[in-house]
């Protein structure tokens, strides 16, 4: 499938990674896919690897929502629970992000996400070279912080205490970002830091 590159000087560059990246801004930003989705507004998925199963349950039942209100979910979809959240969100119509930690220059794309790439309502997105084609922890926290400048919202279904998604957290919150997460007793440690309870 045909690889879109979009400078920083062409017009959909989005001007919110330059808004809270500063000078990380990726030069070049790499898409498979509709990039006018670019022009939505979007909400960033993040969850912890492990997730307890009552968040599990309301996470599943918010993704359905979502997907009936036609909302634009961006994440890297990699943990467990970002994965299930995109196989819920694959069974409808509404525009997808998807954002791998790794470059998409020869990536096999799977087949699930051709017939919506095809459709213009799934882009796969990178803000990585074509050098930097193996997925790494280093790559991930890049990808994440790239995924989170793209998005108005941010939503936490879970985040284990002392885990990197936890630290995403606070750092978002320490900007002035907006993070969203169920109002529940495994989230003590997020709303602490300031994140609001979503509806």
């Amino acid at each position: 499938m045909k690889i879109i590159h979009i400078h920083k000087d062409h017009p959909t560059y989005p001007p919110s990674l330059t808004q809270y990246l500063a000078d990380d801004a990726p030069e070049t930003i790499t898409a498979i896919g509709n990039p006018d989705i670019l022009k939505n507004k979007a909400l960033a998925v993040f969850s912890s690897i492990k997730c307890p199963g009552k968040i599990i349950l309301k996470t599943y039942d918010l993704m359905r929502r979502l997907r009936v209100e036609g909302v634009t979910v961006i994440s890297g979809f990699h943990s467990p629970m970002e994965q299930e959240c995109l196989n819920i969100l694959l069974r409808g119509n509404q525009p997808i992000i998807i954002c791998p930690a790794r470059s998409i220059e020869g990536m096999r794309i799977k087949k699930e996400f051709r017939q919506p790439i095809e459709a213009g309502r799934l882009l796969i997105l990178s803000p990585f070279s074509n050098r930097e084609n193996r997925v790494s922890s280093k790559r991930a926290d890049r990808r994440n912080r790239f995924v989170s400048a793209l998005a108005d919202e941010i939503l936490v279904p879970y985040a284990s205490p002392g885990s990197k998604t936890e630290a995403l957290c606070k750092e978002l919150l320490g900007k002035g970002r907006k993070v969203l997460t169920f109002n529940s007793n495994y989230n003590k440690n997020l709303l602490a830091l300031g994140a609001e309870i979503i509806g």
